[in-house]
């Protein structure tokens, strides 16, 4: 659904200068092969597939690799990896078919639509609308509130009330900031105006008439699939097979899994006007309404040295890149990353999936494919990226072995842990509970996500180290609050693939 951060913009003084002196023509028929399969071993991806296409035909769509380390199974055109933020254009366009057909207009207020909504700024909340949804404007930062929403067992109602109880980080439409529930709220738009839910529509109106017929809508759908890839992540620097995520009540925002096979279908009519063949599936004025500009989220150094804008639209980035507009986005949820890529002008569209969420290789290997059509140097963008990855990776690991060799001295709290155990709260979230775990250490459990533990161990004093089940949300320091020998609160901080502010508990018993 989210969540990927740019790399910094200093990439560009670690690529090599003298690039290759090759036939870039040649470089998708003869070498990208090679280039996929061994970025897939230095990255540690499993499995991967792509998808190339060009005026209107498909020059490439392959897997790589395998749906399951440890396992042979191998992926092909439809294996299904979950999409994540990738679902976004499907909301946005679906919302602009609905326009098309006057049945909504992007520019009326939220509330005329889902009279509940509100915004803690009330005038915003009444003023708010639909494309302010789409575009990420209403205030918020990237990622607020998504700890709560994300995974969790709130349903779709439930999370569009929290937003109300949200504090805006900035004035209402002045700063642009990344928000999956607003998202959420957009697509709770059309069962209210057609009467079926989200997936529903999606699949009469989209998946079905373009032949999408793998596709998924809900990610509880997911492990049911027979054809499917498995997620995987690193932990303590291994690559290990995880759970699936259940996002259904963030659904709109982030939910979707899909193959290369129809993902390419969708690129292929989204390059072509809305058109398969001689049918007009996706009016071309909804297509045109993604792709206006809403909103700036700043400039970016590219790889090439350039440094140019980067917009929002209706569920899309807009680039430029070498002097081509590029309509693009990018996706992550737990254990997957995947990319889409259009360039309208020159009919040319990209797929990436990838399941494992440590890895650039999907963001590396668009660039890459761009620059042989555009006839520009080789750079060997997987090796940068790489280079990068690794000195972060081994900061992390030394920085994470240094509290560990401080655990291994046994230190201990600064008061009994009985003291830390109890009921907190946070007005926001809601409740967490801290229980005296086995071999002197805490649990910490959400009410939000019942499927998940914290498990706390002695820093010293009142900070603890927090290792969380669901290897997605990190590892941290949680520092607690005392007052007068006792503890008052704490402050928990979860990765910032989920959310990058921390939420402080308040101990309530």
């Amino acid at each position: 659904m989210k969540k990927v951060s740019l790399f910094i913009f200093s990439l560009f003084a670690l690529i090599t200068v003298n690039a290759q002196n090759i036939d870039r023509s040649k470089f998708i028929k003869d070498s990208l092969d090679l280039y996929i399969n061994r970025a897939l071993t230095n990255w540690r991806v499993p499995g991967a597939a792509v998808c190339i296409i060009k005026d209107g035909k498909i020059v490439l769509m392959k897997g790589y690799g395998i749906k399951e380390l440890g396992l042979l199974n191998k992926v092909d055109d439809n294996t299904l990896f979950m999409i994540g933020s990738n679902t976004k254009a499907f909301t946005a366009t679906a919302l602009a078919m609905l326009q098309a057909e006057k049945k909504i207009s992007l520019d009326e207020k939220v509330t005329k639509y889902i009279p509940e909504f509100k915004l803690e700024n009330k005038l915003a909340g009444e003023q708010a609308i639909v494309k302010d949804l789409l575009s990420h404007r209403l205030g918020f930062k990237t990622f607020q509130g998504d700890f709560t929403f994300y995974n969790t067992n709130l349903a779709r109602h439930e999370v569009i009330a929290k937003i109300g109880q949200m504090k805006p980080a900035y004035p209402f439409r002045t700063t642009w900031g990344y928000t999956n529930s607003a998202f959420l709220t957009a697509g709770e738009i059309i069962p209210r105006v057609t009467g079926k839910p989200w997936e529903v529509y999606l699949k009469e109106n989209i998946f079905a008439p373009l032949g999408m017929g793998n596709t998924l809508a809900l990610s509880a759908d997911m492990p049911k699939s027979l054809n499917r890839t498995v997620p995987h992540t690193l932990v303590d620097g291994r690559l290990t097979a995880i759970p699936y995520c259940n996002i259904d009540g963030l659904a709109p925002a982030g939910a979707i899994s899909s193959s290369v096979n129809d993902m390419g279908k969708w690129v292929m009519a989204l390059l072509n006007n809305g058109k398969v063949g001689n049918r007009q599936v996706i009016p071309a004025a909804a297509i045109n309404a993604t792709r206006q500009a809403q909103d700036i989220v700043g400039s970016v150094q590219h790889l090439n040295g350039e440094t140019n804008y980067q917009l929002y639209g209706l569920g899309w980035f807009i680039q430029d890149y070498a002097g081509h507009r590029l309509i693009m986005h990018d996706g992550g949820v737990n254990g997957y990353l995947s990319s889409v890529t259009l360039v309208p002008k020159e009919n040319l569209g990209i797929v990436i999936l990838t399941n494992t969420d440590q890895n650039s290789l999907y963001e590396a290997l668009r660039w890459e494919i761009m620059d042989a059509y555009f006839k520009m140097k080789y750079f060997n963008y997987s090796d940068a990226y790489l280079n990068i990855n690794k000195a972060n990776v081994t900061n992390e690991l030394q920085a994470d072995k240094r509290k560990r060799d401080t655990l291994a001295l046994l230190p201990k709290p600064a008061l009994s842990l009985n003291k830390y155990t109890g009921k907190y709260v946070n007005d926001f979230y809601g409740s967490m509970t801290i229980t005296e775990g086995e071999r002197n250490e805490l649990e910490m459990r959400f009410e939000h996500h019942p499927k998940m533990f914290a498990r706390l161990q002695a820093l010293g004093g009142n900070r603890f180290y927090v290792t969380f089940s669901d290897p997605t949300y990190g590892k941290a320091v949680f520092p607690f609050f005392v007052q007068n020998g006792a503890v008052t609160g704490v402050r928990v901080k979860v990765a910032n693939f989920v959310e990058f502010d921390p939420y402080d508990f308040k101990k309530v018993n």
